[in-house]
């Protein structure tokens, strides 16, 4: 059984091609630069774009089972291809599907395989702990963090657990038509975070409060526009409920607890030390 793993050189497609790997599972991993993948030696690496379905029908060769991305380009926009990827997969022989959700309203993707014949199971993560690593260059160049609602608690997940999740569904079934909230072990707030990112590097961090005003100049800057920047004011002033829960849903699915942020700090820690 040959898995395809879209996204895979991001933060959670690197590690479900990993997991896979070593479990002896045969993976393949879809990217639009092979020669930049950097993936574990006996991966299968091909070609591919999900902006473009064309160029899909190699790497769906032989795959019985494939983790879908929502997003695409260089600009990483919603996909407009969900239908085009789906009747592929299915023609190609794919029975099972994972999604890793990146919005709150149903994507092309998520609609087309709850029409279409594929067991699809969606995965949708509260927060990711790597989104974390946005801090790395200013922990090493000045030793502070710089963001907004530094006292919002938050559920945020390992991206390894998320990985774990969509192995443990991709390999053994029996998840068709769930879709699974995935989160931490802890509420911590992003304060609570710099202490821990700190302590993991045994240095002090120190974390410096961004007014609104000033963090939707710095996202302007980064390239987001006005409804992104806007959704991430609303998210941090009025967090929902969900992303102030800690599920059971990683141990539920894979037997063994979620890792906690301490943890990923230390795995990490390189990353932040100047």
């Amino acid at each position: 059984m040959t898995v395809l793993v879209t996204g895979a050189t991001g933060n959670v497609g690197r590690e479900l091609v990993g997991q896979l790997h070593r479990a002896g599972h045969p993976v393949r991993a879809l990217t639009r630069n092979p020669e930049r993948a950097a993936l574990p030696e006996g991966v299968e690496v091909v070609r591919g774009d999900l902006t473009e379905p064309g160029t899909l029908g190699p790497a769906l060769e032989g795959v019985t089972a494939i983790h879908l991305i929502t997003f695409g380009g260089d600009d990483h926009a919603e996909l407009a291809t969900g239908a085009e990827i789906v009747d592929l997969a299915a023609l190609a022989g794919v029975r099972r599907a994972t999604v890793l959700k990146s919005s709150y309203e149903p994507t092309s993707v998520e609609r087309a395989l709850v029409a279409g014949p594929l067991e699809w199971t969606f995965v949708a993560a509260v927060g990711f702990m790597a989104n974390c690593l946005d801090w790395a260059d200013g922990v090493r160049k000045e030793g502070v963090v710089r963001e907004p609602h530094g006292d919002v608690p938050g559920s945020v997940i390992h991206e390894g657990d998320i990985a774990a999740v969509a192995a443990t569904v991709l390999t053994g079934g029996g998840h068709g038509g769930r879709m699974y909230t995935l989160t931490g072990p802890e509420l911590l707030t992003v304060h609570e975070q710099v202490r821990a990112i700190g302590a993991a590097i045994g240095r002090e961090v120190r974390f410096e409060e961004l007014t609104e005003a000033e963090a939707a100049e710095r996202w302007r800057a980064q390239g987001y526009d006005e409804e992104s920047i806007a959704f991430f004011l609303q998210m941090g002033r009025e967090t929902p409920g969900v992303g102030r829960t800690v599920l059971p849903t990683v141990q539920d699915i894979t037997g063994r607890p979620a890792r906690t942020f301490a943890q990923w700090a230390a795995e990490h820690a390189d990353a932040f030390r100047g």
